[in-house]
Formats: structure tokens, C-alpha cells, sequence
């Protein structure tokens, strides 16, 4: 007999932890922790990246159900893929941000997921656009994510700057993740932190031993 388990019985693997991306002057980051949690109090995994390349100079963060957002960004990447054939170009980042909203619009009453997009094109620049769970589509110069960010809205609210340097930013970033990660017990592992520049994109990852402290813990 083939049983069925209702929504209260199974609890969906959740990218909710904490996720972030930022501007600077000439690039942006974009960066999240490691770990995914089942209903905010397991931690089933420590080594989930958060940070996809959906196109050369275009990331996403994910937040919300890990199946739901790993489906939008198979289908938003063949999306982009197939866009930039057809413009003989690389997409915009709003474009991208678009495609995103659009499946998450569509599917609003199947999907939880949200998304954050960062990138950098020859239009526009650095930019980073919040693609919410309904599907609403918002441009930020900085925007935080998943559980962790309730504990560090105080920080990114004070010590974020437009137009800081490179390095500026990804201390920021690492800061930022580093409190989130050190209050939120489902947040921790280590920080996957990318910068995207005209230049190109550059990896960084912190161990969770290597990141600042500012409490004891």
C-alpha cells in the first residue's frame, strides 16, 4: 500500500541560513555560509554553496526550500543560456533577475524560494537585485538574506558604504557573515564570498576557524 506524508509529518530541506551581496566601486559581492537546515533547528548539511553562477558575470543566492530554489536555477540557467544565443551577447543582470521573478511569480503557490542576483554587465555595471518569494523583483546597493540576517541588520545598516573600495567590501561581507553565523544556530561552516568585476570573478572562501570574532564564543 503506498502511504503518503502530509507537509506537518516531513520537513523540506531549507537554504535559509544566511546570505548577503553588496556593491563597491566597480564590482559587487556576493557571498553566503555553508550550512542547510531542516525546519531551522538540524542542520543537514555544512558544505551547501549557496553562491550559483547562473552566466559568466551573474550569481544568485538562494534562500528558502534547497529543491525549490536548485529547480528555478536549472531552468533560469537553460533560460540564459538560450538568451544570450539568440542577442549574441552575455545577458543583463536585471535580465536574469527577471527570468528568476518570472518563475517565481508563476509558481508562487508551489515554490518557496528567494533569491538574491549580483553581477556585473557593460550597461549598468555592478548591480544586485532581491527576487522575493512571491516573485517581487527590488534593485539594492546591499541586501541581506535567510535566518542569520535578523541578527545583522544593525551592522549592514551602519558600516555599509556606497562606492567602497574592494577590499572594503569584502571585509564588510566577511564581517557581516561572520556575526550572523556567530548568533544563528542554523548559519556556520564556512563563508563562500565572490567578487565580480569587469575584470572578472574571483573566488574567496574563509574557513569558519579563519573568520573574525567578535564575541566570545
Amino acid at each position: 500500500m503506498e502511504k503518503h506524508c502530509t507537509n506537518s509529518q516531513v520537513k523540506g530541506v531549507s537554504t535559509g541560513t544566511t546570505i548577503l551581496a553588496a556593491t563597491f566601486n566597480g564590482g559587487v559581492v556576493i557571498c553566503s555560509d555553508s550550512r542547510a537546515s531542516i525546519g531551522g533547528e538540524y542542520v543537514s548539511s555544512k558544505t551547501i554553496n549557496k553562491v550559483i553562477q547562473v552566466h559568466d558575470r551573474i550569481f544568485c543566492c538562494m534562500a528558502g526550500s534547497l529543491a525549490d530554489a536548485q529547480a528555478v536555477i536549472k531552468a533560469a540557467k537553460y533560460n540564459l543560456s538560450f538568451h544570450s544565443v539568440q542577442m549574441e551577447s552575455p545577458p543583463l543582470v536585471i535580465a536574469a533577475a527577471s527570468v528568476l521573478k518570472e518563475l517565481c511569480y508563476h509558481n508562487k503557490d508551489e515554490l518557496q524560494a528567494g533569491f538574491i542576483t549580483a553581477g556585473w554587465d557593460k550597461k549598468k555595471g555592478p548591480q544586485v537585485y532581491v527576487v522575493s518569494l512571491g516573485g517581487m523583483l527590488v534593485p539594492q546597493l546591499v541586501t541581506i538574506g535567510g535566518s542569520g540576517s535578523t541578527y545583522i541588520y544593525g551592522y549592514v545598516d551602519a558600516k555599509y558604504k556606497p562606492n567602497m573600495s574592494r577590499e572594503e567590501c569584502l571585509q564588510f561581507a566577511t564581517n557581516a557573515l561572520a556575526l550572523a553565523m556567530g548568533r544563528d544556530n542554523v548559519s556556520g561552516g564556512v563563508a563562500h564570498l565572490v567578487v565580480v568585476t569587469e575584470t572578472g570573478v574571483e573566488h574567496v572562501v574563509v574557513p569558519g576557524n579563519k573568520l573574525p570574532k567578535f564575541h566570545d564564543e
